[in-house]
């Protein structure tokens, strides 16, 4: 077994690993008791789900880290998991300003600026979207429809792979991991960018709710979650980090990704604990909140 082969140091840092992601567990659950407790129900699941993202991927690649031939599994778990997050943090901004009907009363006049990232930040030419009840219908049809389709392109993976078909890091052209992953891939950034988006427009509003540090949160996850561990399988893939028997380059990539995963979410999870913890007053009604410059100001 793999607890066999280690060395002294091994165990210590396995057990240490180990120990943060129980933390990171324990932290959570208190935080989704308070949660259950303090918010109001048309937030608290949202809240939950979102705050669930750091500790559910520190606990897939525990189980990767202690069981390899998981490996698969516990990063497509953890990968549509993370898709609902995307879908679920959109929803909470609209909930944080208080509903799609106030939302809508609230930018009245306004407008979304779409010339944000990671799809069209240097697209300065395209045209700004009055904020509608349409616009606002794409937004979420672009982050549902990932929490739609990756589960079932992760299906489609599995399927192929008992089937001799799918392999994990396979980057040739004639595999079909490369195409699924690639779709995968653009579905997300569309998922992003819609995000994006929301965001740009909500952020000065509620700035008195920190929606700032949890977006910072929130883009960590998706940066260390999606690009950390996609570039560390392609240097692994490359030769780049060198085997160490027993452990081939793609396995020893892949310890190295559970391992910073491991680390990097339980302090994210920590961090959130302190941001979504305090209490924050509710929202002026729209006749008396002014809307970010740029945008023609309501009346009362």
């Amino acid at each position: 077994s793999l607890s066999a082969g280690l060395d002294l140091p091994g165990r210590f840092l396995f057990a240490t690993l180990t120990l943060m992601t129980l933390i990171a567990i324990l932290v959570f659950i208190e935080e989704a008791v308070y949660i259950y407790r303090k918010i109001p129900s048309s937030k608290r699941s949202i809240i939950i789900w979102i705050n669930a993202a750091a500790p559910v991927i520190s606990t897939t690649a525990c189980i990767g880290m202690w069981v390899p031939r998981s490996t698969m599994f516990t990063d497509f778990t953890a990968g549509i998991f993370f898709a609902i997050v995307i879908h679920k943090f959109l929803m909470m901004m609209i909930k944080e300003c208080g509903g799609q009907k106030v939302l809508l009363r609230r930018f009245e006049n306004g407008h979304f600026t779409i010339t944000t990232g990671p799809c069209c930040c240097c697209c300065l030419c395209l045209p700004r979207v009055p904020i509608t009840r349409q616009t606002l219908f794409w937004l979420k049809l672009g982050t549902f429809q990932i929490a739609v389709f990756r589960p079932v392109l992760v299906f489609l993976s599995i399927v192929l792979w008992t089937n001799g078909n799918y392999v994990l890091y396979d980057a040739s052209p004639k595999g079909p991991a490369l195409w699924i992953n690639c779709f995968i891939g653009a579905l997300t950034l569309f998922a992003l960018w819609a995000v994006g988006i929301m965001f740009r427009k909500v952020r000065i509003l509620l700035k008195c709710k920190n929606i700032i540090p949890k977006f910072a949160l929130y883009q960590f996850i998706v940066i260390l979650n999606q690009l950390q561990t996609t570039i560390i399988n392609i240097f692994a893939t490359q030769k780049i980090i060198p085997c160490a028997p027993p452990l081939s380059s793609t396995a020893r990539g892949s310890y190295i990704a559970q391992q910073l995963l491991i680390m990097e979410m339980f302090l994210i999870t920590v961090i959130s604990r302190m941001v979504y913890r305090r209490k924050y007053h509710d929202l002026e009604p729209p006749e008396c909140v002014a809307e970010e410059p740029g945008d023609k100001q309501q009346t009362p």
